[in-house]
């Protein structure tokens, strides 16, 4: 394992520079994103009417971040297998659960308002997290080792 590990310290390096990427995102998302949802899930959401935003600045702050998790999680993609193949793949369906998650994240808003946050709550934390590549990593391991 230790061998493994020293002959691609350089794969390694990359590998934790992006890891390191996505926890800085993340300690630092007040800072870079509009997001009134921040703190209102971070308080007792349940009891609380929504928090006034502004729709269009609001999906332009989700797209850049969803963008940047995209890039870093691609960027991690191709590091590790080295196919472009899979690049193109995943691209692909980060943009189609985009398109779908920001539908349903407006929609929820709009058709549930405060009636239904936890359902809110999930959308979106799966367009503001890098939760995808921790499915497509697996996946496409196990794909290349099944080949």
């Amino acid at each position: 394992m230790l061998r493994i590990l020293l002959t691609h310290k350089f794969r390694f390096f990359i590998v934790l520079l992006f890891v390191l990427s996505f926890v800085l995102i993340r300690v630092y998302e007040d800072n870079l994103f509009y997001d009134p949802f921040l703190n209102y899930f971070k308080s007792d959401f349940n009891d609380l009417p929504l928090p006034i935003y502004n729709s269009f600045r609001l999906f332009l702050s989700l797209l850049f971040r969803y963008g940047l998790n995209m890039v870093l999680s691609l960027g991690l993609i191709f590091i590790l297998f080295k196919d472009i193949g899979m690049v193109k793949f995943a691209s692909f369906l980060y943009v189609v659960f985009f398109a779908l998650l920001v539908f349903s994240f407006y929609a929820t808003i709009s058709i549930y308002g405060e009636h239904n946050n936890m359902m809110l709550f999930y959308v979106r934390r799966f367009l503001i997290q890098p939760i995808f590549i921790l499915l497509f990593i697996p996946a496409f391991y196990y794909q290349k080792l099944s080949r």
